[in-house]
Order: structure tokens, then sequence, then C-alpha cells
């Protein structure tokens, strides 16, 4: 549309124009915008929307449970074992406010987990509402490269793939009629105390850790492999853990182990410190140490046995030497000694007959 105003310059028929067409522009992105959002709203509405017989979390608020409690107006719980068909329900609730902004306060539901029933005006179970759970959430850390949980070794090579294991019960809110999976977030602080919101595999590419859709568990993130080797990624602790704040229940209820998992120290680096970065210093220091010892022990105690030995090897030649002129004043004399031993058989015969022989003659002369 023109400005019904002659303008030789047509500078307010071009202005006119210009305002028409931003208008036209403004209301096309309105309508995208707003298509989007009623697109997305069914999705957001239904994490919030509880059918009979769903599950739903302490820490969870603003929850529609108009249609797991229908008509009735109060809801009960009864211990394990209790005669429900007769029996007082041994908790109740009551909806004084709406049923579609409800909260799961842990003050109110903690000590009462389990099936909550539909109470009808006499108080009786008028059949399930919806069940109560304590939430529990767990990550673990895996070394890919090698199939080693980092959750209890505590460190990883650097340059080691890493990726992670979820383990928790929120899987159920799945479960739950239209509704999307909870949705995990994991948590990395680097040792300078930032913490990253994405990862980055071998290849150099970045994958969100945020807002992971979990719908099953154990869920191991198939797409989210960190390499501790890239350059982004310095030598030092890290603080790794998860947690879930799906309908604020991490804020109603930030307890460890239950909305947010045990935190996990991993250390990023390139030696292995359970033996310690001075390992060859201490390795070659304690082997000369023990050569040392063992050879100082060895000579110590032979030596000692040894010089005992040699002076008594040394002395063995003076006793021999000792020894020797008796061997030869012995040896000399032997044949003397031997000639006397025949002797006693021929001279005593020789001896008597000579000392007749005298005896006859001297006999003679005497006559």
């Amino acid at each position: 549309m023109r400005s019904s105003l002659p303008d030789p310059t047509g500078f307010y028929t071009g202005k006119t124009e210009w305002v028409i067409m931003m208008k036209r522009t403004t209301m096309i992105s309105l309508t995208v915008i707003l298509v989007i959002f009623l697109l997305v709203l069914p999705a957001m509405a239904a994490v919030t929307t509880i059918s009979q017989g769903n599950t739903v979390f302490l820490g969870e608020e603003g929850l529609d449970v108009s249609s797991a409690v229908g008509v009735d107006n109060q809801i009960g719980w009864w211990a394990s074992g209790s005669p429900i068909a007769t029996a007082s329900p041994d908790s109740t609730f009551s909806f004084g406010g709406s049923k579609t902004s409800f909260a799961v306060t842990p003050t109110t539901f903690g000590s009462y987990p389990g099936t909550w029933y539909r109470l009808d005006p006499s108080t009786k179970a008028n059949g399930t509402a919806f069940y109560v759970a304590d939430p529990n959430l767990n990550l673990r850390v895996e070394d890919k490269t090698v199939g080693v949980d980092v959750t209890q070794n505590k460190w990883v090579y650097r340059g080691d793939e890493v990726w992670f294991r979820i383990e928790t019960n929120l899987n159920m809110i799945a479960q739950r009629t239209g509704s999307p999976p909870a949705e995990i977030t994991i948590k990395v602080q680097a040792p300078d105390g930032g913490v990253y919101s994405a990862l980055i595999d071998s290849t150099g590419t970045p994958h969100q850790i945020e807002n992971i859709p979990v719908s099953t568990s154990p869920y191991n993130p198939p797409t989210i492999v960190w390499d501790t080797g890239n350059t982004a990624y310095s030598p030092g602790t890290y603080t790794i853990w998860a947690e879930c704040n799906v309908n604020r229940m991490k804020d109603n209820y930030g307890v460890t182990g239950k909305t947010v998992s045990t935190q996990t120290s991993m250390r990023n680096t390139e030696f292995n410190p359970l033996i310690g970065v001075n390992v060859p210093t201490t390795q070659v220091t304690s082997i000369p140490a023990t050569i040392i010892t063992t050879t100082s022990t060895s000579f110590i105690t032979t030596v000692p046995t040894t010089s005992p030995t040699m002076v008594v090897i040394t002395a063995t030649p003076t006793a021999a030497a000792t020894t020797m002129p008796e061997t030869s004043a012995t040896t000399p004399p032997a044949p003397v000694t031997t000639t006397p031993k025949k002797s006693p058989g021929f001279g005593i015969p020789i001896t008597a007959v000579s000392l007749t022989l005298i005896a006859v003659l001297f006999l003679k002369k005497s006559s």
C-alpha cells in the first residue's frame, strides 16, 4: 500500500512499504515461534502429567495428578501387609488445593514409599492413584580404551577414551503417557574449576553432556566419548558427577545418590600414579642398594671365613716344616733299625756257640 500523499522523491512511499514489510516479517516470526511452542508444549506437559499407576519421585513438583486421583480428593497409604480392605490407612493426604500442581515433598511422602490409593469419602481404598519412589542416580566413569572402571581406579592414561554409564530408576519417567525420557546432565569439572558442557572425541567432534535423555538403565550414551589426550584437556584431576532436575527435583531434594550422583575424582596423567613420578629413580636407587647390600654382606661374611682358613693354610706349611725334619731323622736310621730286627734270629745261637768254644778252650788250658 502506498502513501496517498504525492511525493516526487518517493521517500514516504518507500518508508510505508518498509514498515509494511517489517510488520509482515514480525508476524511470520511470531507465527513460527508460536508453532514451535505449541509443538514443544505437549511434550513439556507430558513430563508433569501423571496417569493412574504412574511413578512419581520425591522432590518433583508441578505435577498434574487429576487423572491419577480421579474424582476423589484424598489418597492413602498402608504399610506392607496391612489389610487394605478393612484397616484404616497409615497415612493420608488431602488435596486442599489444585490437583494440577502437586508436589511430592520429601517431608510428607519420604517415609511412605510405594503405592498410594485413592480414598473415597469413607476413606476406603478406591483403586491405585500412583507410586511414590525415592530417586537414585549413579554415574560410572569407564576407560573405554582399556576397559577399566575409573570410578574405582581413579585415573586414566592421558590419551585414553572415556565414556559414561548412567544407573538410575529415573528412567521410569519415560513410562508416563506421552512423556519424553528423563533428562540427566553429566558434569565434568576441570582442574582449574571450570565445568564443561560438551566433551571432544578422538575425531575432534564435541558432544553435549547436558540434558541427556535416559529411558533405560543402565545407559551408556553412545555418542559421548571423551578423548582425554585432546589439547583442550590439561593433565590433572577432574571431578565428575551427574544430576537430574526434572520438575525441579534436585532443587527440592538435592541429596547425593538421589538426584545428584556421588562425585568421582579422575586423574588425567601421563604416568601410572600408583607407581609415582620418580619410578626410574626409585627403581635404580633400590636395585643398586639391594646389590650393594647383598654383595657387601656376602663379602663380609665370606672374607672372615676365608681369613681363618688362610691362616690355617699358612700354619700348615709351618707344621709341615717341623714335621719334615722328624721325617728325615726317622728315615736314615731305618736301615739300622731294619738290621737289628733280622739279627735276633741268628745272633743268639752264634753267641752261644762262641761262648761254648771259649769255655772249652779255657778248660783245656786249665787242665
